[in-house]
């Protein structure tokens, strides 16, 4: 339950995170954006989610996840409201930022919080069902969205996650502990890890830069969740829509198969590493077959419809490897410094998107034709391709990068 309260809160925030995506015309339509612009707004939550990890994972070290969660919850509420109810574009992307901000301690808050209520054996596999939660919510971000969006409107639709996003936030200081001594349970958390001694911020953080590991493991799923956000996030119901013909229902349905895919991808590479006593060797595997995948799509034109599933399902399940490297990251550094690593990780993982919504959005802008269908702009497949080599120029990175990671055979660094 204490577990799960978070996982809701994580949740929400891919909700958010995929949204614009289902309501791209919307938005356009509604605050006049081209393609560059719809992409910035977008980009807007990964903005403050970046920059709210490292301060995250020092603060889950030191205030605990519950005050993080509960506060969070409270003004992801408050950011969605301003999202729905903004007049135009600044006001949006202020709302935008208000939210990323603050769903960004969901995800290591979880984290904080398995380490104490979880067996030690259990962490990866944890992070794997915290992913499958996570893309539960952008599921609910893609068919359920657009029936919600056309029944009542996607002012109405924020409206009513601002409601339930705020009474989440008091559910969780209701129920919600640090630890389960705090409920008279045995606690999880290693012994050695509250009586260590606590480093300053500063020192904390330069200690957690001082690890290898720590690097690549920032820049690596940056390349694998950046590709996968930017397409199922953003671009891809607009690429499906005009160039696979697909209806913005059937668009969406694609982009949320890609979603399912990861997220049952995540616990199985997260039970699959646990298994075999090996972080490195699944991740490696599970680069490599995505950034094939994204060659495919970009560079095979007119896939059958069910081969192109075929492909994004692939790309989707295999994306999970990255999930792999929250636990490879806390092996890789004193377990006093987990909350301070995840955030670093996380970082990571999310400055992908954050740099390639709008980066594609631009790419497109500069190769668009001039041609519009109801005062939206349409991209023909030389511009999406354009953009979407910005995505495979970050996914080769990180297939070379995560070759040269160290392996810690799932054992905590003393």
């Amino acid at each position: 339950m204490v577990w799960g309260l978070g996982a809701m809160l994580y949740l929400i925030g891919f909700f958010q995170r995929v949204a614009p995506a289902v309501i791209s015309d919307e938005l356009s339509l509604a605050f006049d954006l081209s393609a560059a612009s719809l992409g910035n707004l977008s980009a807007f939550y990964f903005y403050s989610y970046v920059a709210m990890q490292i301060p995250t994972g020092l603060l889950a070290d030191r205030w605990g996840p519950r005050r993080l969660l509960s506060l969070g919850a409270l003004v992801a509420a408050m950011g969605t409201v301003v999202f729905a109810v903004a007049p135009n574009g600044g006001i949006a992307g202020i709302g935008r930022l208000l939210v990323g901000g603050s769903v960004a301690v969901a995800f290591v808050g979880m984290l904080k919080l398995a380490s104490h209520w979880l067996p030690l054996k259990q962490y990866a596999m944890a992070s794997g069902v915290a992913l499958f939660a996570g893309i539960c919510g952008a599921v609910f971000a893609g068919v359920p969205l657009q029936m919600s969006v056309a029944a009542i409107g996607w002012r109405a639709v924020m409206v009513a996650m601002a409601l339930f996003t705020a009474l989440l936030a008091v559910t969780i200081w209701w129920l919600v502990r640090d630890d389960p001594l705090e409920r008279g349970y045995r606690s999880h958390a290693p012994e050695h890890h509250e009586s260590s001694v606590q480093l300053g911020v500063w020192a904390g953080l330069l200690e957690v830069m001082a690890y290898r590991n720590t690097w690549l493991l920032a820049l690596v799923p940056g390349g694998i969740v950046g590709c996968l956000l930017s397409f199922a996030g953003l671009w891809g119901v607009p690429f499906l829509t005009s160039h696979y013909g697909l209806t913005p229902v059937g668009a969406a349905t694609m982009t949320s198969t890609l979603m399912v895919a990861w997220a049952l991808g995540g616990p199985v590479f997260g039970a699959l590493s646990d298994r075999i006593g090996a972080r490195k060797l699944p991740y490696v595997f599970g680069t490599w077959v995505v950034l094939i995948g994204w060659v495919v799509v970009v560079y095979v034109p007119g896939l059958p419809v069910w081969l192109l599933t075929a492909v994004l399902v692939i790309i989707g399940f295999f994306s999970g490897c990255m999930i792999v490297g929250f636990a490879f990251a806390k092996e890789s550094v004193p377990i006093s410094l987990a909350g301070t690593v995840s955030g670093v990780v996380n970082s990571g993982v999310m400055s992908g998107p954050m740099l390639l919504q709008p980066a594609v959005g631009w790419m497109l802008d500069r190769m668009w034709q001039g041609q519009e269908q109801a005062g939206v702009r349409v991209y023909d497949l030389a511009a999406y391709q354009a953009g979407f080599n910005l995505m495979l120029a970050w996914a080769v990175l990180a297939a070379l990068l995560i070759l040269f990671t160290r392996e810690t055979r799932c054992r905590q660094t003393q």
